[in-house]
């Protein structure tokens, strides 16, 4: 065997970082960019709620099944390859959206968009852990993510920075959205280029284990670990359907804010995580404490509903509250799992959280945006918006009571350790 001779030249390391992270802060645009034209595909295009929440909802619906298998694929092919393959399918998807004049025009683009997006970010992740395992891989998995989340504030920005395409309707801001997908695509090309070349060289870490998914694994996974994973599928059901589709249009019709003050509110949830997120994991290697972290973390969530719901103007509080919780909650939450699962079944215990996180994301849009129509929800009924409220009130507070089991049973465990 060929021993692996020095790291990449820091120039190469720097200029691949800034490909992958180009590939996933384009990405991260192009799943949020519904929101922010949700109240113009009302206006303009007549699309009811069901529809608008469908269109994020089958960007799930294919990862329920397609993101357990995306590790074997990336093993197979190389992770190189699946992120080239996979970016210029979500730039295929945000094409054919931005066609989308018809509601199943933009819906078949979404899902496309999906295929893509998911497998894309498991292909991302290994090769993040190939060129940087052993080398401040943790910070910089971290830092990733948060400049991933620059996508999503820059979506939510959108209707401020490029205004005058919002002007012109509907689509002009989905062009856009399909302008960072090429952004996205630029950056694998680049990843790829350089991963081809050092790869032969041997200057690249080891891969992890690949994300292969096992049914005799479920039987190994602790309680702890299921709890894990309906803290995971509660939180994102409300973080995600909730400000990635229906926030700016209820923050227009409920609170009266103009399209550019709810956009610009709403994406500060997103710039909170691109800044805090990398504080609170730095946190939980300093002073450990999962469980306390992860109850602290998602008791946030149902404050903010509370707070939106029941106080005048409380617009701006239910943000900041909702913007530490999605800051704090992820970076506690995945780095638990190691905590609960043995080593051989880490990627049977990623994929299947992914995969459940996938279909909660999928019923959580498809129940708000029915809740909306059948009660009327619209600027002329603002009060039609309080039966989704609710509904996201209660899996948040859901999700704060399976990180007190969790608490609970981390005590009793170690209480159980100590001598008698």
């Amino acid at each position: 065997m060929q021993a692996r001779s020095a790291t990449p030249a820091f120039a190469v390391q720097a200029l691949m970082y800034a490909g992958v992270a180009c590939v996933m802060l384009g990405n991260y645009y192009g799943y949020d960019s519904i929101a922010p034209v949700a109240e113009q595909l009302s206006r303009e295009l007549h699309f009811s709620d069901t529809q608008i929440g469908t269109l994020n909802a089958i960007y799930s619906l294919p990862n329920i099944f397609l993101v357990v298998v995306g590790g074997v694929l990336v093993d197979r092919f190389s992770a190189r390859l699946l992120v080239v393959l996979t970016t210029a399918l979500c730039l295929v998807g945000a094409v054919v959206t931005a066609l989308g004049a018809q509601f199943p025009v933009m819906a078949a683009g979404r899902l496309l968009f999906g295929i893509g997006s998911e497998t894309l970010a498991v292909a991302t992740t290994v090769a993040l852990a190939q060129w940087f395992a052993g080398r401040s891989f943790a910070l910089l998995f971290a830092l990733n993510l948060s400049l991933a989340r620059l996508g999503s504030y820059l979506a939510d920005r959108s209707p401020s920075f490029a205004s005058p395409l919002y002007a012109h309707g509907w689509q002009a801001p989905l062009w856009l959205a399909a302008g960072f997908a090429a952004l996205s695509f630029g950056g694998a090309l680049i990843y790829y280029w350089l991963d081809r070349r050092e790869a032969p060289r041997g200057t690249l870490a080891l891969p992890p284990p690949p994300d292969r998914f096992d049914w005799r694994h479920l039987l190994a996974f602790r309680s702890e670990y299921w709890l894990l994973v309906g803290i995971c599928v509660t939180f994102y059901s409300v973080i995600f359907p909730f400000r990635s589709t229906f926030a700016i249009k209820y923050l227009q019709h409920a609170h009266g804010l103009s399209l550019d003050a709810a956009s610009t509110l709403n994406s500060y949830v997103f710039l909170a995580a691109v800044f805090a997120t990398p504080v609170f994991g730095f946190l939980l290697d300093r002073i450990g404490r999962n469980a306390p972290l992860l109850a602290v973390a998602s008791l946030l969530l149902p404050l903010s509903f509370l707070v939106l719901a029941t106080l005048p103007g409380g617009a701006g509080l239910s943000t900041a509250l909702l913007g530490v919780s999605f800051s704090f909650l992820p970076a506690v939450l995945w780095p638990t799992v190691v905590r609960y699962t043995a080593p051989g079944h880490l990627g049977t215990a990623y994929g299947l959280m992914t995969a459940l996180q996938n279909a909660g994301l999928a019923g959580a849009n498809l129940i708000a945006g029915h809740l909306n129509d059948t009660s009327g929800a619209s600027a002329a009924n603002p009060g039609g918006y309080a039966p989704m409220l609710w509904f996201f009130g209660l899996l948040s507070l859901a999700a704060f009571l399976c990180t007190l089991v969790l608490w609970l049973l981390d005590r009793g465990a170690a209480a159980a350790r100590r001598p008698a």
